[in-house]
């Protein structure tokens, strides 16, 4: 229920907004000046000539659409409180412009833009009501893209030394020492040992 309702307002703000913006920037009125000799002289007027800030609630409504989906708790239901605001700003900057327009030979036009845009402020004040009252339990839609931190890993334990290791330890010797190598010995006094019958290795 509550996914549904997150997606049913962003869909009637985007949707309100998108009608709005479309059908205040069509002609809602036509004057034709009938000159003889000349070319009739025909001036067109839309929604926006005669309320140019339904376009700026317009486009303030898609935004406020688009904070929808990037914020959460309090701050969202505060969103939904401004396209309430919005939404009903352009249903009646409709009306207003509408009363004040002559129509002239617009035709079907001068009705259905109106209305047209009417609707669009409903579904945005429809869907900011939505927001309002529900928009702090919807889960922020950003918050899937956030990345995890990955606990790092434990440095493997040094293997225990052997026990060749641990007695050459006990003589002051480590693993990384090299072999002691016997210095050689003077070729002179060894045949001179050998020859007086003695071990010259001792």
């Amino acid at each position: 229920m509550t996914r549904r309702t997150h997606l049913t307002a962003v869909v009637a703000c985007v949707a309100g907004a998108g009608l709005a913006l479309y059908a205040v920037t069509r002609t809602w009125s036509v004057q034709v000046e009938r000159r003889t000799g000349l070319p009739d002289l025909r001036t067109e007027q839309t929604g926006a000539d005669v309320q140019p800030w339904l376009v700026g609630l317009a486009l303030v409504a898609l935004a406020g659409t688009g904070a929808l989906l990037a914020t959460r708790g309090i701050v969202r239901r505060v969103l939904g409180v401004l396209l309430i605001l919005a939404g009903a700003g352009i249903a009646v900057g409709a009306v207003l412009a509408r009363i004040d327009l002559d129509a002239g030979e617009a035709g079907a036009a001068a009705t259905i833009w109106p209305v047209a845009c009417v609707l669009g402020g409903a579904a945005v004040a429809a869907g900011g009501v939505l927001a309002a009252r529900h928009g702090h339990q919807w889960s922020a839609m950003s918050s899937r893209y956030e990345r995890t931190t990955v606990p790092a890993q434990p440095a493997p334990a040094a293997a225990a030394p052997g026990p060749e290791e641990a007695a050459g330890k006990e003589h002051g010797e480590t693993a990384t020492d090299p072999p002691e190598i016997s210095k050689p010995t003077d070729n002179r006094a060894f045949w001179e040992a050998l020859d007086r019958g003695e071990d010259p290795t001792r």
